[in-house]
């Protein structure tokens, strides 16, 4: 069994109960670790709210991670309220709903920078933000897709972004490696999350994924958790700069 009591693992990305966050924050809590859990904005509060008396011990926290100075305060906040980081974890993503459903030709200046902005972006400024925090090294988790690597109906300039994502995961592991920080991303099979709503014909692909997976089914929330679990875990110490797929084996299949 692992046990992360004492450890303390910052969470980006909640939206929901459905979130993958969510899932990451539930096996980390059951593991033992205090979990700092941050929405983006005002009216994600009360999912916020809502959920986190369902875990051990943890404190939510509101931070927009396109505001620089937003993210500068979060931490702050962080440093007084727990006065070191373990884990770091980022489940972000977005881009604007015209570049997910528009042929991927048109995508606009404005729409590739907000996507990268926030989906690959932001994970090197939390980790720059983080790395005071982590004085006795820790893991750094983020969150791709198979879209990355292979073209997928309706996800456009989401797959080069988490491209991009996947490729910043490598540089950062080489940058941060030599403080003992590792850090690693975990590629999940489709799940009907918040953000998944804005993918057109999403249904098809979690049917295509039941079709062809060798488990003949989708990934869950929790699954994701529990692989996120290990990475961030002693268990994984000499792991960093990997992709990992938690997505049924669906990855490996061609025809």
């Amino acid at each position: 069994m692992i046990d992360l009591t004492g450890k303390v693992a910052v969470i980006f990305g909640l939206a929901n109960k459905r979130s993958i966050a969510w899932g990451i924050a539930q096996k980390l809590s059951e593991a033992g670790a205090t979990i700092a859990l941050c929405y983006q904005n005002e009216r994600l509060k009360r999912e916020a709210d809502a959920l986190l008396p369902e875990l051990k011990s943890a404190k939510a926290f509101q931070c927009d991670l396109s505001v620089d100075a937003e993210i500068e305060s979060t931490f702050a906040a962080f440093q007084q309220e727990f006065g070191k980081i373990d884990i770091l974890v980022h489940a972000v993503a977005y881009a604007p709903a015209d570049e997910i459903k528009n042929d991927f030709i048109f995508t606009s200046r404005e729409g590739f920078r907000i996507a990268h902005d926030v989906s690959a972006y932001t994970l090197i400024a939390i980790s720059r933000a983080a790395l005071p925090l982590m004085t006795e090294g820790g893991a750094i988790l983020t969150l791709s897709y198979y879209g990355a690597e292979k073209v997928f109906p309706n996800y456009n300039v989401m797959g080069v972004a988490k491209a991009a994502l996947e490729a910043t995961v490598r540089y950062l592991a080489a940058s941060l490696g030599p403080k003992n920080i590792r850090v690693n991303a975990i590629s999940a099979g489709p799940i009907k999350t918040l953000a998944a709503r804005g993918i057109g014909d999403f249904t098809k692909i979690l049917d295509t994924v039941t079709e062809r997976a060798p488990l003949h089914r989708n990934v869950d929330q929790l699954e994701v958790g529990g692989a996120a679990l290990f990475l961030c875990s002693p268990l994984a110490s000499a792991i960093t700069g990997e992709i990992t797929y938690v997505d049924c084996g669906y990855n490996i299949t061609g025809m």
